[in-house]
């Protein structure tokens, strides 16, 4: 598979393994905050703090980063100069991090966020990210490197713009992108709703239970499907009825047979036909291969085919034209089988520029905005396609807040429970980001424009402190956060608390885990912490500051024995 280099890829394409964690401080809760969550600070460093409480589980993941167009008008600075990172690459990329293009730039910020957030993504999950044009092909190469070209779903268009300006030069954008990734192969969408047009297709000629659509009953591949090439003589006039040149009858002949029973006698019987059937298959058919023929004189069929014409409703199989055309199928219409979702997005359906323009202007009046938000419908297509009820949905370049407002959004309109954590490195993570969502929950706007609120809540956090200061443990860090960090590290699994064992982490494989750490004093792994062990199973990890067993006592109880800090495993 082509790969894209680049400057500086050999600094940053293992550097999310490099990336120190950090735990989450909770600042505030507002409202019911049930799992919500939106984060303030560096994206790079949040996703690796959610990776304990997180990974694999998120089923759909939305990111608008920077399109990188040179345009430093903007809230957040787009063409990757923003101080804080040209400090990270200065850090980590070093001092060849001042030659780079700005290509090269966006590169090495967008590489080690994109592999945290692979890590983060749910075996069904899927991530949708917004580009344009200027790094477009860039971010599809280094995308299929990790997530796997067969992971690529699709290159969606947005039609975001509905008006061209007549004074355009060349030729006018009105369109964006969205690339789709799987974390699995042949993911498949959710379906979106039935729409009046689509249900406007279907009839119902002949009262029957349910409304239907007319289709024929041939298919593609004559040539491979020969022995489903025969002749079909028609109730009424006699006619001999043949699938257009290169289809096949769709349905086996003992089917067929069955229901155009339901119009009159037929029967089996081999004619005379090949050479009809030969230029239909476009090669050699087989003589024997039976037709299906009235087994009665064609004015006795005529008479009962037209008596059952008017005798409604029909069978599946029916005939046009008053009972004297071609033969069709009926296709019932199925309200839970709903639109299939395609590449084109079009303006009228997901919204514009424009339409998210003025509606930052009512939510986020007397705070600033942006000038290229996402409208709410966007975003909550993405929703409706890629999350069930109880989906989280993370979005860590989280801007204005949008995402939080369509998942707020879609759990009122069906009831669901989904989750959202959205991160924002910039200082209007609280003002600007926070904000909106409050303003969403309580409502918002005035008069004719009020919007009733959609209830739900958040934390907000800030990130806190590195859990590993070099070679040593953070003392400064909360234990909770300590033992969560380890026992993911060791199991993926959140830690099981025990009252009667407090250094009890859980059991996973029928091993059982144990953190003996006190800040205030050394731990050492003896046979008086032997008897305080209470959990039965086949084998322990124990850490501890020191232990004192030998090494025969280890292997007979089953021992591993890690040291605190230095076997602690730096995610």
């Amino acid at each position: 598979m082509p790969t894209l280099d680049w400057i500086g890829k050999d600094k940053v394409i293992n550097h999310h393994m490099d990336v120190p964690y950090r735990v989450l401080d909770p600042q505030y809760e507002y409202g019911d905050a049930d799992g919500n969550m939106i984060i303030h600070g560096d994206n790079l460093s949040a996703l690796k703090s959610l990776l304990p409480q997180y990974e694999g589980k998120i089923r759909c993941i939305y990111i608008d980063p920077p399109y990188n167009t040179g345009n430093e008008g903007w809230v957040y600075n787009d063409n990757v100069n923003d101080p804080r990172i040209r400090k990270w690459l200065g850090e980590v990329v070093g001092s060849e991090g001042e030659d780079l293009s700005r290509h090269d730039k966006w590169l090495c910020m967008m590489y080690p966020r994109l592999k945290l957030l692979h890590k983060l993504l749910a075996e069904d999950g899927v991530i949708f990210i917004s580009i344009d044009d200027n790094e477009l092909f860039n971010l599809k190469i280094i995308c299929d490197e990790i997530f796997g070209a067969n992971c690529f779903v699709a290159r969606l268009t947005w039609q975001n713009n509905y008006t061209i300006r007549n004074d355009s030069k060349g030729i006018p954008y009105d369109t964006d992108n969205i690339l789709v990734y799987s974390k699995l192969p042949k993911w498949n969408s959710n379906r979106l709703e039935r729409t009046a047009e689509m249900d406007a297709r279907y009839v119902n000629y002949d009262n029957d239970i349910l409304p239907y659509k007319v289709t024929p009953i041939h298919a593609p591949s004559a040539s491979t499907h020969r022995g489903m090439v025969y002749a079909i003589q028609h109730p009424i006039t006699g006619d001999l009825m043949y699938p257009p040149k290169g289809r096949c009858w769709k349905d086996g002949q003992d089917k067929l047979l069955a229901t155009l029973c339901e119009w009159a006698p037929y029967e089996l019987k081999v004619i005379d036909d090949a050479s009809i059937r030969e230029d239909i298959c476009g090669g050699e058919v087989s003589n024997d291969i039976p037709a299906i023929m009235l087994a009665c004189d064609l004015d006795t069929a005529r008479k009962i085919a037209t008596e059952r014409y008017n005798t409604t409703p029909w069978p599946k199989y029916f005939f046009l034209s008053k009972g004297k055309g071609s033969i069709q199928s009926k296709t019932y219409l199925d309200q839970n089988k709903g639109k299939v979702v395609s590449t084109l997005w079009k303006y009228d359906e997901v919204g514009t520029n424009v339409e998210a323009t003025n509606e930052q202007k009512i939510l986020l009046s007397g705070t600033g905005g942006f000038d290229t938000p996402k409208p709410t419908r966007l975003i909550e297509r993405v929703i409706k396609i890629a999350t069930d009820k109880d989906s989280i949905v993370l979005d860590s370049f989280a801007g204005s807040g949008t995402t939080a407002h369509a998942v707020l959004n879609m759990n009122k309109q069906d009831g669901g429970n989904r989750k959202f954590i959205l991160i924002e490195m910039m200082d209007y993570a609280d003002s600007i980001t926070a904000e909106r969502v409050k303003r969403v929950i309580d409502g918002y706007g005035d008069g004719k424009k009020a919007v009733e609120g959609t209830g739900g809540g958040f934390t907000f956090y800030e990130l806190g402190e590195m859990l590993l200061d070099g070679e040593y443990l953070n003392e400064n860090v909360p234990l909770d956060k300590i033992r969560s960090y380890v026992y993911f590290t060791e199991t993926k699994q959140a830690v099981t608390d025990k009252a009667d064992e407090p250094y009890f982490l859980g059991e996973y494989f029928d091993t059982a885990y144990y953190f003996y750490y006190d800040k205030n004093e050394v731990t050492t792994l003896d046979r008086e912490f032997l008897h305080t062990v209470k959990t039965t199973a086949q084998s322990y990890v124990i850490y501890a500051d020191r232990c004192i067993l030998s090494d025969e006592e280890l292997e007979k109880f089953h021992i591993t024995f890690k040291k605190i800090p230095r076997d602690i495993t730096r995610m």
